[in-house]
């Protein structure tokens, strides 16, 4: 038998009634800031008081969703409870969730798998009349159209917990993350606008640490977010922020609300793609064609991003072998110059290979890696530097008496088990696999790589 969680504030919050929610929700729209120079993102933060409240904000963060159609098909929904006190974290037991614009069914493999993440289960009575995901449906039902979710109200909890849910539910392109919360509560005008600036520096700063209880109601899944988009190298993007005082309530007593984007390490990167690999292909073609050199300095005509410091690998291989790898593990010249001088040093210097042959050149496979900038770790020992390791994300650069060496997050395909990955870059160091000593160092980045 299918169970069905009903609308809890339907009536209330926003219209029971589809044909008058649809009105509701145009309203909040042409109140709405569009930012139509960004793309989806992976996640948002987004308000749940009532849509003449806050409805507007909200909807300028759901903008974001209008290309995302067909893509985004799950949706992992947070918001902090404001009905029943409880440790830890909790999924629903539903199957689906009641809306006035249809029932949206529950993942309930993403439901089982956030289970598995210590202090989570399963407590229906934190969901039955809670209203800070409730409000969130009809904006994502009209954005997405058919989707899965997997709500969670957020306890008792810690930041770090929060992110370790969102790292197992994290998924790839199929996957939104949606943050709610509001602002301050209840402050006069003046004073809502001083703390909401200072939260949404914070916010802004991915410093989980300056949030407390007064600045926003839904901190800990706000705080968890932050501290996973720090460790996987996001941006952030400020949306919109306004208070009850600036949409349909008084001035003396006013709740705040703000709307943030997060975009995964490189979605820019990824933008520019195919003008990397131009880039990259145009060096070592004119090794070949001295009469057609590539200029990869910065010109009236290059995106901002290419004339800005950057940090690159160029990968060769043929035949799915590899040919040649050459680059930079931090950024120091623009991004444009950096991957056409390491495509032209993975082609042709790399100590390893000869160089390329004019008739090895229709045979290349090529990928440019861009890097985020490597974050020392802190660990008590090896098997602490394991595990915060995290396969298929993390590139490692390792240090330790003068001897180094780098793996790209790439190298989890082949080599996927920790252990070895270790092993093996500690071996290219030049050190031993047992090698350890009180100095040994280790950063950690992120990378995009983009194939052709």
């Amino acid at each position: 038998m299918t169970s069905i969680r009903p609308s809890a504030v339907a009536g209330m919050f926003y219209p029971a009634e589809p044909a008058e929610l649809m009105r509701q929700l145009d309203a909040c729209w042409a109140q709405a800031r569009p930012h139509p120079e960004l793309g989806v993102p992976k996640a948002i933060i987004a308000p749940h008081a009532g849509y003449v409240y806050s409805g507007a904000v909200a909807a300028s963060a759901y903008d974001l969703l209008k290309t995302a159609r067909g893509t985004i098909s799950r949706v992992v929904l947070l918001g902090p409870s404001h009905r029943v006190g409880f440790r830890g974290m909790a999924v629903s037991t539903a199957d689906a969730w009641a809306s006035p614009l249809g029932a949206v069914r529950l993942d309930r493999d993403g439901v089982e798998r956030a289970k598995t993440v210590p202090l989570t289960g399963e407590l229906e009575a934190a969901h039955a009349q809670e209203h800070s995901l409730e409000v969130h449906l009809p904006f994502l039902q009209r954005m997405l159209g058919d989707f899965t979710l997997v709500p969670v109200v957020v306890g008792d909890a810690a930041p770090e917990q929060v992110a370790a849910l969102l790292d197992a539910l994290w998924g790839g392109p199929e996957t939104l993350i949606v943050i709610s919360t509001d602002l301050s509560h209840y402050l006069d005008y003046a004073a809502c606008q001083d703390m909401d600036s200072r939260t949404a520096a914070a916010i802004e700063a991915l410093d989980e640490g300056a949030l407390d209880r007064d600045q926003a109601c839904g901190r800990i899944p706000v705080g968890g977010l932050l501290r996973t988009a720090k460790a996987r190298g996001m941006t952030i993007k400020t949306i919109d922020r306004r208070n009850s005082g600036d949409t349909a309530g008084p001035k003396d007593r006013v709740v705040g609300y703000g709307a943030w984007a997060l975009y995964e390490a490189g979605a820019e990167d990824i933008a520019i793609g195919p003008l990397l690999l131009e880039i990259a292909r145009a060096a070592i073609h004119g090794r070949f064609a001295p009469d057609h050199p590539v200029d990869a300095h910065a010109g009236p005509d290059m995106p901002a991003l290419l004339a800005q410091p950057g940090a690159c690998f160029v990968t060769l291989k043929i035949n799915g072998t590899l040919r040649g790898c050459i680059g930079s593990p931090t950024a120091w010249r623009p991004l444009a110059e950096d991957v056409a001088d390491n495509a032209a040093k993975a082609a042709f210097h790399d100590p390893r290979f000869a160089p390329l042959s004019v008739q090895e050149w229709p045979l290349v496979e090529m990928s440019v890696s861009v890097l985020t900038p490597p974050a020392p770790m802190r660990f008590s020992d090896q098997a602490d530097l394991l595990a915060q390791l995290r396969q298929r994300i993390d590139g490692l650069i390792i240090e330790d008496q003068g001897k180094r060496a780098l793996f790209l997050p790439s190298v989890w395909e082949q080599l996927p088990d920790k252990g070895q990955f270790l092993a093996h870059l500690k071996a290219k160091a030049g050190m031993q696999p047992a090698h350890w000593s009180p100095g040994f160092k280790a950063s950690r980045f992120q990378a995009v790589e983009i194939k052709r």
